[in-house]
């Protein structure tokens, strides 16, 4: 006759494994702050980004720089050029190359609404930001029109004179 155990078991701890924020998408891996000042950012999409497995490794290191980068509709495709990736430190010969054109994954609904708005208005796609979501990268994309130097001027008095009010409320509050 079989013996029944009488013995209870623990439950096993709650497992805290230490992940680079990054990588558990808690932080941006890129963010583009120089668009925001150039450009008018009108509208932002979310889009997935085909990658090489050294290229994600890069991304999830911090090594991207989405500073001069721009997106263009060709073929009814989405493709992101002159994004930098640096090369994987770790890599063998078949490490990528680091500012080649990398194709941007959207519905094709959204994209024929993009391809309109940028021949028609001369509107740009700007990526503002490259962040993981459920282990994927994704880029957010930008509807942008440019600036111009007065616009610049403009938005930094207004930004000032924002920050001037902020402050003044704080120290009559203090006071």
């Amino acid at each position: 006759m079989p013996r029944q155990s009488t013995y209870q078991t623990k439950a096993s701890p709650e497992k805290t494994p230490r992940r680079d924020p990054t990588a558990a998408g808690q932080r941006d891996a890129a963010v583009n702050r120089i668009a925001s000042h150039n450009y008018f950012l009108l509208e932002k999409f979310e889009c997935g980004l085909v990658l090489t497995g050294t290229e994600v490794k890069s991304v999830r290191g911090g090594k991207t720089n989405l500073r001069d980068s721009y997106g263009l509709v060709k073929d009814g495709e989405l493709w992101l050029l002159n994004c930098h990736i640096s090369p994987y430190e770790h890599g063998s010969y078949s490490n990528h190359a680091a500012l080649r054109t990398r194709k941007l994954l959207m519905h094709k609904d959204e994209i024929r609404k993009l391809i309109g708005k940028t021949q028609a208005k001369g509107l740009t796609l700007i990526p503002t930001r490259m962040y993981f979501k459920n282990g994927k990268v994704k880029v957010e994309i930008a509807l942008a029109k440019g600036k111009q130097l007065w616009d610049k001027r403009e938005t930094e008095r207004r930004r000032t004179a924002d920050k001037e009010a902020r402050e003044a409320i704080a120290r009559g509050r203090k006071g």
